[in-house]
């Protein structure tokens, strides 16, 4: 039998249930299930016939959906506190996407039907978990716009604005470790690696860009904003 305590402790990393009562978390751990994936491994696939809710207690994973041909299209990363497979156990539906792992990752399952009735009965959690939706939708409504609006150069500022946003910090230099590959911005924005090394190479010789050991350093965030609302505004 899984350890208690461990998954209270566990649960108390996860941004769904900041600032719940001990009783409350611990009658959501009785339902938890601790599982432990390899970084590189499978977490759900794309189509997969499962519903089960994922927390992830540490590590980082990814989801993304392949093309018929095997190319990858990144939609997003998930940080330790975050969760997955939320869109299944509400509508019922096969898996929209793949979610895989970075890291070696300990997460905790929740079956669909607890999950339902966890949002049923904690309106505090339902709330949290729609303003996570929203801000989910607003991101992919934003991302969509400028794949069908903006050329491919303006898409690579504008992932690397987001990227540099999820660090949560207001300085005006912005150090994104581990620094994604050419190959994950590529897959982002619908290109190929090679406009991603020639864009890179031309904003690092002007300045707003620089290389430090496993980290991309955005040097001015404010001027990459800027550059970003040029592009979207014209």
């Amino acid at each position: 039998m899984p350890n208690t305590d461990y998954i209270v402790d566990a649960l108390r990393k996860i941004s769904l249930f900041g600032g719940l009562e001990d009783e409350i978390l611990t009658s959501i751990a009785s339902h938890c299930r601790p599982v432990s994936r390899k970084a590189g491994q499978s977490i759900v696939e794309a189509k997969e016939d499962t519903r089960d809710v994922y927390f992830l207690v540490a590590g980082r994973a990814r989801v993304l959906n392949y093309s018929a041909d095997g190319k990858a299209v990144i939609l997003s990363d998930i940080e330790q506190g975050g969760f997955f497979g939320e869109m299944a156990a509400i509508d019922g539906l096969d898996r929209s996407a793949s979610v895989e792992t970075l890291d070696d990752c300990e997460l905790l399952l929740l079956p669909e039907r607890d999950f339902l009735l966890l949002l049923h009965d904690e309106p505090e959690i339902t709330h949290t978990f729609l303003r996570h939706f929203v801000a989910e939708l607003r991101v992919m409504s934003q991302r969509l716009f400028e794949f069908r609006t903006l050329a491919v150069q303006n898409r690579i500022h504008a992932e690397l604005l987001r990227l540099a946003r999820l660090t949560e910090t207001t300085e005006q230099s912005v150090s994104l470790q581990p620094a994604p590959t050419l190959a994950e911005i590529a897959d982002r924005v619908s290109t190929h690696r090679e406009a991603v090394s020639r864009e890179i190479s031309r904003l690092t010789k002007a300045g707003l860009l620089k290389r430090g050991g496993n980290a991309l350093v955005i040097a001015d965030v404010q001027r990459l904003e800027a550059m970003v609302r040029e592009a979207t505004d014209s």
